[in-house]
């Protein structure tokens, strides 16, 4: 038997050939609708970040399931082809001890926001 599944806070930085920003705003909502756990969606015409809670039981899992995430919903979601140019991965007890007060938002209340 595995160790016990945690939460890990996810920050996933994507970058590639600059778009019409309300194109990649579009994609980002449509893969909030997608995607479970969303809490921060942050782009402009050439890159995107997306936050997120992950389940996994090693951050090695985590951080392998968050760098495929950007290719695995790239067609469902129509997100731009662009590649992975940054991730952090937390332990949740990490995140909250850095970010007093946070906690797992409804996905529907995020909102891609400009940089």
């Amino acid at each position: 038997m595995g160790a016990p599944s945690r939460l890990w806070h996810v920050v996933l930085t994507v970058s590639g050939d600059a778009m019409e920003p309300l194109i990649v705003r579009r994609a980002l909502s449509r893969l909030r609708d997608q995607r479970q756990f969303l809490h921060s969606l942050r782009y402009d015409g050439d890159r995107a970040e997306i936050q997120y809670w992950e389940e996994a039981e090693t951050l090695l899992d985590a951080s392998s399931l968050a760098l495929r995430v950007w290719n695995e919903y790239r067609d469902s979601a129509g997100l731009p082809r662009w590649e992975v140019i940054g991730l952090e991965v937390l332990e949740r007890a990490v995140f909250q001890a850095r970010a007093p007060g946070c906690s797992v938002m409804d996905p529907q209340d995020v909102k891609p926001l400009p940089f």
